[in-house]
């Protein structure tokens, strides 16, 4: 055989075995003597007689738009990781994306077992925790003049109440400096 059987010509274009037959029959393809076909010149003569208007084209595979969020979040877990991350606007590739998809889900198995080994804690507790932490040591700052200004007194050689008036007048003030900051949990 010296070109391609119906078969193999069928696979070779892309159509099925029918199709093949009735180019054969219509006189579409070039046949060898043989009866077998010959893929170039049949290709070439099929290209010229097919009018393009019915030929069929494979449909556009159908892809859900993804929200951009979604790919700022991928392009944010690559970059912590130390991986490439696409450009604005290039696309991201499935494999990034999968990789990303893993990357997250290693984070969240290690937060989930930090937790149940009691190494973190939900925010609103460790706000209410440090709240109460910094109102005892205001607490403790607010009364610290009463008992040191004695004693600071006694080694200068200064009045004591006089000595307690200062120390008071500079301790709130510096504890309404210190009420001013305030944290950022973010």
């Amino acid at each position: 055989m010296q070109g391609m059987s119906e078969r193999q010509y069928a696979a070779h274009v892309g159509l099925s075995r029918g199709a093949i037959q009735k180019a054969k029959t219509a006189e579409r393809l070039v046949l060898y003597p043989d009866g077998s076909i010959n893929a170039a010149a049949s290709d070439a003569k099929r290209a010229e007689t097919t009018d393009p208007s019915k030929t069929r084209k494979p449909p556009a595979p159908k892809l859900k738009p993804v929200p951009e969020v979604a790919v700022a979040a991928v392009g944010d877990t690559l970059r912590e990781q130390g991986l490439a991350v696409p450009a604005v606007g290039g696309g991201t590739t499935f494999l990034q994306a999968k990789t990303a998809n893993e990357v997250l889900k290693a984070q969240e198995r290690r937060i989930r077992l930090q937790k149940l080994k009691g190494e973190l804690i939900e925010r609103a507790r460790a706000l209410s925790l440090l709240f109460r932490l910094a109102r005892e040591v205001r607490d403790a700052w607010v009364n610290w003049p009463a008992r040191a200004a004695a004693l600071m007194a006694a080694d200068l050689g200064v009045e004591p109440a006089a000595m307690q008036k200062v120390l008071e007048k500079h301790v709130r003030a510096h504890l309404d400096e210190l009420a001013e900051l305030r944290p950022d949990f973010r």
